[in-house]
């Protein structure tokens, strides 16, 4: 049975030049393997039992952070969920988290929403005997508020990637680039050269303690070759603002073999969209190219220039 205590888990680090990304500044990558890692505990805590991710979802980044600020994230579960999918014997369990992440200044002390994040988890009990879990206790009017919203959320979900991949279909068709009509320098660039493919060996310091890749971990090398695949488009340093669709379709281990492949979707005007695909080899699949896809998400990039303003992207032709 589920542990009775509540599933908050709190996390604060200081951000070290090793956190950093050449700006100075904590690289996405490092801040979701933080949040990955605060919310799979939270999520332990209330199950009282192993937990992985499912997916992370709706990771939007408000704030940046430097070099000796102070970072805090909290994971809480809005809801707890059981399925009627049954995986190898076991009856699966889920729970959906709001994550959300401030940072804080020592010397002024001013603290500010950095990001937010929403999650899901999924229970794994040992053994092919039931369980039973813990309801989420709900003490807060904003408790009740996020306990209704979960459902909504897990409701919509399914029929979202759809929506999101006839979106853009419909974005890539050749229509009305009025935008661009101001910016005639701006020439549009060939799809095929922000296509960038890097390869990772899973080594133990990757491995989380169920023996998986950690996921924190998937999303920092995901994020890494979408920043370049934007970088080649727009040359200059993109800026993350947001993840979605994020989704774990099956675990990885410590041996395999991860091919991540990013290219740039679309551009709208100040932003960017960059698909990436991740695919595992174990080494007999090596071998013989058998893929499994094991992840997949869209990240959002923007760029500035000296001044601080929005730079423009060039269009993208298939």
């Amino acid at each position: 049975r589920g542990a009775a205590a509540g599933g908050d888990v709190c996390m604060c680090r200081t951000v070290s030049p090793a956190h950093a990304s050449h700006r100075g500044e904590l690289s996405a990558g490092q801040l979701r393997e933080w949040m990955d890692a605060t919310a799979c505990l939270a999520a332990e805590k209330h199950a009282g039992m192993s937990c992985v991710t499912a997916c992370m979802d709706d990771i939007q980044f408000e704030e940046s952070a430097r070099v000796g600020q102070i970072i805090t994230i909290k994971a809480k579960v809005n809801r707890a969920f059981k399925t009627s999918m049954e995986v190898r014997d076991h009856h699966s369990y889920s729970y959906q988290f709001g994550i959300k992440v401030t940072v804080q200044d020592i010397l002024t002390n001013v603290e500010k929403i950095m990001s937010v994040a929403y999650a899901t988890y999924v229970a794994k009990p040992l053994g092919a005997g039931k369980i039973e879990l813990e309801p989420v206790k709900l003490l807060a009017p904003e408790d009740h508020l996020e306990h209704t919203l979960a459902i909504e959320r897990r409701r919509i979900w399914p029929g979202y990637e759809q929506v999101f991949q006839n979106l853009m279909e419909e974005s890539n068709k050749e229509g009305d680039y009025s935008w661009a009509k101001p910016f005639p320098n701006l020439r549009p660039r060939s799809q095929a050269m922000t296509h960038v493919q890097s390869i990772e060996l899973v080594q133990p310091p990757h491995a989380n303690h169920h023996g998986n890749t950690f996921g924190g971990q998937i999303m920092d090398w995901m994020e890494t070759v979408a920043s370049i695949s934007a970088s080649l488009l727009c040359r200059s340093y993109p800026i993350l603002k947001s993840v979605n669709m994020f989704k774990f379709w099956g675990p990885s281990v410590v041996g395999d073999r991860l091919v991540f492949n990013a290219i740039v979707n679309n551009t709208f005007q100040n932003s960017v969209e960059v698909g990436v695909c991740v695919e595992a080899y174990n080494c007999e699949e090596w071998i013989k190219n058998q893929a499994r896809h094991i992840n997949s998400a869209f990240l959002i990039f923007n760029t500035v220039n000296d001044k601080g303003e929005l730079l423009t992207f060039p269009q993208i032709e298939p």
